[in-house]
C-alpha cells in the first residue's frame, strides 16, 4: 500500500529503453491466488485505476514465472477485481484470453 506508483513508474516510463515512446508501467503483487496490479499510465503520467493490457500481461506472466497453476486469475486494481482466463497451448502459446470484469459506462462528450 506505500509502494510509490508514480514516482517509480516515472522511472521505467522515462528510462532510455522506452524514451522514444514511453510505456505503462504495472506493479505486480502476488498474495495467494491473486494478484494485485497498479498502473503508471503514459500520456496520463499518474497511477491510473487499472490497464486493461497491463493486467492480461501481469496474468500471463505469473502464470510462466510464477508457481500459479490455474488460467482463471483473480486480479484487484484501485478500479475494482478482475480475472483473466486463456489456454495455454504449451510454453509460451496462449489463445482464448479474455479479461472479465464490469463495463460501466463513464463518460460521455460532444465535440
Amino acid at each position: 500500500q506505500n509502494f510509490d506508483v508514480v514516482t517509480n513508474g516515472k522511472q521505467i516510463r522515462y528510462n532510455g529503453r522506452f524514451a522514444e515512446e514511453g510505456t505503462n508501467v504495472n506493479f505486480i503483487e502476488k498474495i495467494n491466488d491473486e494478484l494485485i496490479v497498479r498502473t503508471y499510465e503514459r500520456g496520463v503520467e499518474d497511477e491510473t485505476f487499472s490497464c486493461g493490457t497491463g493486467v492480461t500481461a501481469a496474468a500471463i506472466a505469473a502464470f510462466y514465472k510464477t508457481h500459479i497453476t490455474f488460467k482463471d486469475i483473480k486480479i484487484q486494481t484501485l478500479g475494482g477485481d478482475l480475472a483473466v482466463k486463456f489456454e495455454n497451448l504449451h510454453a509460451e502459446k496462449y489463445t482464448k484470453i479474455a479479461l472479465i470484469g464490469p463495463a460501466l459506462f463513464v463518460f460521455k462528450g460532444v465535440f
